[in-house]
């Protein structure tokens, strides 16, 4: 039976003040939660999912010992989900320190990004290119808010994820090159792209603020064949990365 205290604890994460003092997040569904236990197991605080589940997954699941079966009315009430799947797993977040990166690779820094869909799907594109870092402004939306685990499909938890003060940060790695992607830069296909380097994806409506353009060692735009007005975040981060990435 589910207690009263446990809803209240895991309602409560959908805040990011619990989310940040728990250092645990909410990953929901059965793909994410199989791949968690394949890939991830130590990182799994704690498993609710319904008798139908574990009937079915109980042999993968037999060294993990913190598994509580409960009705799919119970799961309901804990769900974020429109529509309650039959698995939720408490996942500890990383608790990261230091910034160290790749001597080949791309750092994403995101500005200001607001949008939780945006910010789950860069997080996908970010790991099927192989970046392993992204750094994100202390305004910019909490990469372990539900919304953003769920669009990440599980890539989140293969990333390592900062949340800094952006001028001191780019101050303390002021030797490594800054790409910003903004409408008046320069092509994305006439630019030759260093490494390790810096790509910066500003605000959805705003673009990349300018108290961080000014650390831009170039300015990268992808240049517009039709009428619309603007690229989605996340799509033009996808762009650019193939780009930076090949």
């Amino acid at each position: 039976m589910l207690s009263k205290s446990d809803v209240k604890y895991i309602q409560s994460l959908s805040h990011k003040k619990y989310r940040d003092q728990e250092a645990v997040f909410i990953v929901e569904g059965v793909k994410m939660v199989l791949e968690l236990i394949s890939s991830f197991p130590e990182r799994i605080v704690r498993i609710f999912a319904t008798n139908i589940w574990f009937q079915e997954h109980g042999q993968i699941v037999k060294n993990l010992t913190d598994i509580h079966i409960v009705e799919p009315f119970e799961l309901q009430k804990l769900s974020f989900l429109k529509t309650p799947n039959e698995v939720l797993a408490l996942v500890s977040a990383n608790n990261l320190d230091d910034f160290n990166p790749l001597s080949d690779g791309v750092t994403v820094v995101l500005d200001q990004l607001q949008d939780p869909g945006n910010m789950g799907t860069i997080i996908r594109s970010c790991d099927w290119f192989g970046i392993k870092n992204i750094v994100c402004s202390l305004d910019t939306v909490d990469a372990y808010a539900p919304k953003v685990v769920q669009s990440s499909m599980g890539s989140i938890m293969r990333l390592n994820i900062f949340y800094r003060n952006l001028p001191e940060f780019f101050f303390q790695h002021k030797q490594m090159p800054v790409y910003s992607a903004e409408l008046s830069g320069e092509s994305v296909f006439e630019v030759s792209f260093e490494t390790p380097s810096i790509l910066v994806i500003g605000n959805e409506s705003k673009g990349v603020s300018d108290e961080v353009a000014m650390f831009a060692s170039k300015k990268i735009m992808i240049p517009r064949i039709g009428n619309a007005e603007s690229l989605n975040a996340a799509v033009a981060s996808s762009i650019i990365l193939s780009l930076m990435t090949r």
